[in-house]
C-alpha cells in the first residue's frame, strides 16, 4: 500500500479557499500573500508564532515564507521580531506606475485643493474598503492619517458609496450584506436596505457627500473618475470640518470643482 505523506497534503489544503478541485489556483502564492497582509498599523512586528496566528498558518509555514520573503527582501528580522520593509512599496508602486490615471490625475486634484482649501484625495475599492492612491492634503482634520494605501470601510465614506454605487448591483448588494457595518458614530447609516437607497440616489445624481459619519465634524464630497468610454476607475472627494462648511455649501461651492476636474482627467486620459 502507498504511504500517504498526510502533512504534506494538510499543507497544501491549508488556508485554501478555492478548495482541492480548483487547478488554476496558485495555494502557496495565496499564503504567501496572506502573510504580507498579516502586518498592519496595529502589527506592525510580529513573532513567528503572532505571524501565524493571523495568517491560520502553521510555524512552519509561516517561517518559510518570511525567510523567503527576508530573503527577497520585502521583510527584515532582527532574529525574532519580522516586520515588513521599504521595498514591499515597490509591489504598490507597480500599480500605480502601470495607471496612466495617476499622473493624469494629479495636477488637477492639486487645482482641486488650490480651489478649495481643503484636502483631495483619490481612492479605490477593494472588497470592503476604499484604498487611498492618490492626496493632496492641507491641514489634517481627521484623527487617522490618510497616507497613500490607507483604508477606509467603504459603506460610510463618500468615495465608498461613490464606488460602490457603480459596481453591477448584485456586487453592490452582497457587500452591502457581508462587510461589516459597525457605527462609527451616531449619525453612521448602518442599515443595509438603507444603505441600499442611498446607493441608488448617488448612481442617479453623479455624486455623494457623507455628513459626520465616518467621524464627527467630517464631511465630504465626492465624485466619480471616469475614462473616455465612462467606466469609473476610482473616486475623488474633497473633505472639510463641518465647524466650517454646512452640508449646502459643500455642494454649491465644492462640487462644481470636483465636477470640473473629473470631466478634465477623463478628456486627459487615453482612449
Amino acid at each position: 500500500m502507498q504511504k500517504t505523506n498526510t502533512s504534506a497534503s494538510s499543507e497544501r489544503d491549508e488556508a485554501d479557499p478555492h478548495g482541492p478541485d480548483d487547478r488554476e489556483f496558485v495555494n502557496s502564492l495565496a499564503r504567501g500573500l496572506s502573510v504580507i497582509r498579516a502586518f498592519s498599523r496595529e502589527a506592525p512586528e510580529m513573532t513567528l508564532s503572532e505571524v501565524a496566528a493571523r495568517t491560520g498558518l502553521t510555524r512552519a509555514a509561516a517561517r518559510r515564507f518570511l525567510l523567503t520573503l527576508d530573503r527577497l527582501g520585502y521583510v527584515c528580522t532582527d532574529g525574532r521580531r519580522f516586520r515588513l520593509a521599504p521595498k514591499i512599496l515597490d509591489l504598490g508602486f507597480a500599480y500605480l506606475s502601470s495607471m496612466d490615471l495617476w499622473d493624469v490625475a494629479m495636477p488637477y486634484m492639486e487645482q482641486v485643493s488650490a480651489e478649495v482649501h481643503e484636502s483631495c484625495s483619490a481612492s479605490v475599492i477593494e472588497g470592503c474598503d476604499i484604498v487611498y492612491v492618490a492626496r493632496v492634503p492641507t491641514t489634517r482634520i481627521m484623527s487617522v492619517a490618510l497616507n497613500l494605501g490607507a483604508r477606509l470601510p467603504a459603506f460610510a465614506t463618500s468615495m465608498g458609496r461613490v464606488l460602490l454605487a457603480h459596481l453591477p448591483d448584485a456586487k453592490a448588494r452582497e457587500r452591502l450584506l457581508t462587510c461589516p457595518r459597525r457605527a462609527l458614530t451616531a449619525r453612521t447609516v448602518t442599515d443595509a436596505d438603507r444603505l441600499w437607497e442611498i446607493l441608488l440616489d448617488v448612481r442617479a445624481k453623479g455624486w455623494c457627500l457623507v455628513d459626520q459619519e465616518l467621524e464627527e465634524g467630517l464631511r465630504s464630497i465626492a465624485v466619480p473618475l471616469r475614462n473616455q468610454r465612462g467606466r469609473v476607475l476610482a473616486a475623488m472627494n474633497v473633505s472639510g470640518h463641518a465647524s466650517r462648511i454646512t452640508p449646502d455649501e459643500m455642494i454649491a461651492r465644492y462640487l462644481p470643482v470636483l465636477r470640473r476636474a473629473a470631466e478634465q482627467i477623463a478628456r486627459a486620459l487615453p482612449g
